[in-house]
């Protein structure tokens, strides 16, 4: 019985990603950038059940379904192409910590430290997705 709550969480996570994906990257990180916190050092961290590319320097990382953190990388390990190729996130003892663990996306050679970490408030993201796809004709 566990695979509908788990089939509900990935559902929660692509559409996130999907009403994104029409979006060019510099309005992408202008609206998880104006509902992101203040930064945090670390987070705790299990397998994430999403993520999305931002830019080449940021991405989403979307651990619950109503969490996620905006994070800002250094180095050109987002800078891949087209696709959205599995990637790696270093963690010690389930902490992610910035300037420490880093992002790797395997066949990359280049890994990219994890320079700035951010909450982001995914209600009021999907508010304002809602609010655009509603704009929009």
């Amino acid at each position: 019985m566990r695979v509908l709550p788990l089939a509900i969480l990935i559902a929660s996570a692509s559409l996130v990603a999907c009403a994104t994906t029409r979006m060019s990257e510099p309005e992408k990180l202008a609206l998880y950038s104006s509902h992101a916190g203040a930064p945090v050092k670390q987070i705790r961290y299990t397998t994430p059940i999403g993520w999305d590319k931002v830019d080449d320097d940021h991405l989403l990382l979307t651990t619950r379904p109503r969490e996620a953190w905006l994070m800002r990388v250094s180095g050109p390990c987002l800078d891949w192409g087209s696709g959205k190729p599995v990637i790696h996130i270093s963690s010690q003892a389930g902490y992610v910590s910035t300037g420490f663990d880093r992002v790797t996306v395997p066949g990359v050679p280049v890994s990219c430290r994890i320079e700035e970490i951010r909450p982001v408030d995914v209600a009021a993201v999907r508010a304002a997705q809602d609010r655009i796809a509603t704009a929009t004709p």
